[in-house]
């Protein structure tokens, strides 16, 4: 991950787990083969807070509550608009050979994204945003790109405070007009 973020108290947080990918995993050794399942799961509340984990064990439920508990030693806060449907800006995550484009999309929209990424978005509780999934589609480097994406994302408020502007001047939304008294 590119940034720090920081810690999110999870005890007070109802997280829903997505599982993103199940892989067998076998190891060559002297006697034969081990075989075990690597599961990465995706965590999130569905109001702005998203983490994700691997996890790596001989059964696949046990590789999935591994990945839940690393997921939710990752979780971080997103920076959502103040309706709370889509994100400030767009923006572009990456990882490895993969990138993820995100951009913000108007009311009704809807998440439209593939696999990975869609786990993410709506675990993070994105309901109206735009992504495209460029380079690498492998499901790890997906979801890591994703969460890069979503680590760039700036709060207007912030960025207003340091520019010295109101946040519709930074945002680009209009002041609502005064009506004429009829």
């Amino acid at each position: 991950m590119r940034k720090t973020h920081e810690k999110v108290d999870v005890g007070s947080l109802e997280l829903k787990d997505q599982v993103v990918q199940i892989n067998r995993v076998t190891k060559v050794v002297k006697g034969g083969k081990n075989l075990s399942f690597s599961a990465m799961v995706v965590v999130g509340d569905g109001h702005g807070h998203v983490g994700y984990g691997m996890g790596k064990a001989r059964e696949v439920s046990s590789a999935i509550k591994k990945g839940i508990e690393a997921a939710k030693k990752n979780v971080f806060k997103v920076p959502v608009t103040e309706k709370g449907s889509t994100i400030p800006h767009q923006v572009v995550g990456y990882f490895g050979s993969g990138s993820v484009l995100l951009k913000p999309a108007s009311e009704g929209t809807g998440v439209i994204a593939g696999g990975a990424v869609r786990a993410v978005i709506e675990a993070a509780g994105i309901q109206n945003v735009l992504t495209k999934s460029l380079g690498s589609a492998t499901p790890h480097n997906v979801v890591k790109a994703t969460v890069d994406a979503l680590l760039r994302l700036k709060q207007p408020e912030r960025v207003a405070r340091l520019r010295g502007k109101s946040v519709a001047e930074v945002t680009g939304a209009e002041e609502p007009k005064p009506q004429a008294q009829a």
